[in-house]
């Protein structure tokens, strides 16, 4: 008999619209940053688990994650593994239940290349 995976976290994703507006329009400050910039995956997984355990404890509640753009293409894809790989990392993480949201981020905070992590009270 086939043992069933355990089941998969999910981040809830859901924001009141004053957040979704303030995160849209770019007024919102972050908390924390961390750039993953130059980091490879092993480091960058580390530094993510890292900050948000300091963000939680801090009781903090914008954590801007500068991870550079993807980029599309067929493998092998070197640039922007960070980027694809991020979303299933939260979604596993140990802190998974203490994040609200995950959004795009502000052209003003990098756009594309960067992300929002909304953090629970």
């Amino acid at each position: 008999m086939p043992i069933a995976p355990p089941p998969r976290r999910v981040i809830a994703n859901t924001l009141d619209g004053g957040w979704d507006r303030r995160l849209k329009g770019g007024t919102v400050e972050p908390d924390r940053i961390l750039d993953l910039h130059g980091h490879n995956l092993d480091q960058a997984w580390e530094a993510i688990d890292r900050s948000l355990e300091t963000a939680i404890a801090r009781g903090e509640r914008v954590l801007l994650l500068i991870t550079g753009h993807a980029r599309a293409g067929d493998p092998p894809v070197e640039r922007g593994r960070i980027r694809a790989a991020v979303n299933d990392w939260l979604t596993i993480s140990r802190h998974s239940s203490r994040i609200a949201a995950v959004r795009q981020a502000h052209r003003r905070h990098g756009g594309g290349g960067s992300l929002y992590l909304i953090l629970r009270r």
